[in-house]
């Protein structure tokens, strides 16, 4: 993926910490709960959306903007910065105005407007304060604990090493922003309400559905910052399909050692979750990601 020489967004800034830690460190059966999460909603905004949604919680974090020089807060404003020009292309051409999301880089731990979170929560996005939420460990955790390698073709990004591939990696931030974009549209609103008034499984459902779409928002991004700058490079796609694949809720279940069950989906199946971010990818259309169909 080439992302060297673009310019950086602004808006990500680093946290110094604050709030009590969620969860203990990476590793043993506590990893089925990180994969679970690695392109959702933090685990805790399951109680808390309804709250955040309406701006409840607070956050005691002391943030300032990112003037890092490392390759990871270097390639993080990169991207974010791809999604806010695609993002007010989309939002221009249907009349309206975009309004960008904050990205906050930490280590260990992090209080949100959502709640406290560790790393062990993987990225989220509040939407009681706009923002996602990336521990800085992220990169080398999908490789260590999702086998989400490095470039399939090789190709050099120093500083990367033994991190997943650079489009899987940005991915993750494209699906997050994804989160924002359905915030902005009203769309998490809709869900949240819908959600509060069905079933559990029936709720669990709206949360797949929420979840698909944004992948296939992330692959509307794709798409329209690959007509806008042509970033991608031999094997940047098969690095995203092979991500999504890997996070899939089935194949979470079965690594986790746990019963394949349907009604505790939260995120969608391998084959549902490849099969929407492509879907956007070939569109590069926000209308061809209506996951609802008429389910609100």
């Amino acid at each position: 993926m080439k992302w060297q020489g673009r310019r950086g967004s602004s808006n990500v800034r680093t946290s110094s910490g604050g709030g009590k830690m969620v969860g203990g460190g990476i590793g043993g059966i506590i990893i089925a709960g990180i994969l679970w999460l690695v392109f959702g909603v933090n685990p805790m905004t399951a109680l808390q959306t309804g709250q955040a949604v309406t701006g409840g919680g607070s956050s005691d974090t002391s943030t300032e903007v990112a003037t890092d020089t490392d390759r990871d807060t270097q390639f993080v404003k990169v991207v974010l910065a791809d999604t806010e020009e695609v993002w007010h292309q989309i939002f221009n051409e249907a009349g309206s105005t975009y309004q960008e999301p904050s990205l906050i880089l930490f280590n260990g731990q992090v209080s949100s407007a959502c709640g406290s979170a560790s790393a062990a929560t993987g990225p989220f996005y509040c939407p009681a304060d706009q923002t996602v939420y990336l521990d800085k460990s992220f990169f080398v955790e999908m490789s260590q604990n999702l086998g989400i390698t490095g470039d399939k073709q090789g190709s050099s990004d120093e500083g990367n090493e033994g991190k997943a591939g650079d489009f899987a990696q940005a991915y993750v931030i494209a699906h997050e922003v994804g989160h924002h974009v359905q915030t902005l549209l009203g769309i998490s609103q809709q869900v949240n309400e819908a959600r509060r008034q069905v079933t559990r499984a029936e709720a669990n459902r709206l949360s797949v559905l929420q979840e698909l779409q944004a992948d296939c928002f992330a692959g509307v991004w794709a798409q329209r910052n690959q007509e806008r700058v042509q970033f991608l490079e031999a094997g940047d796609i098969d690095e995203a399909i092979n991500a999504a694949s890997q996070i899939g809720d089935d194949r979470l279940a079965k690594a986790s050692g746990g019963a394949v069950v349907p009604d505790n989906f939260t995120h969608g199946t391998s084959q549902q979750r490849v099969q929407w971010f492509t879907r956007g990818l070939e569109s590069g259309s926000v209308q061809s990601c209506d996951t609802f169909s008429g389910a609100l």
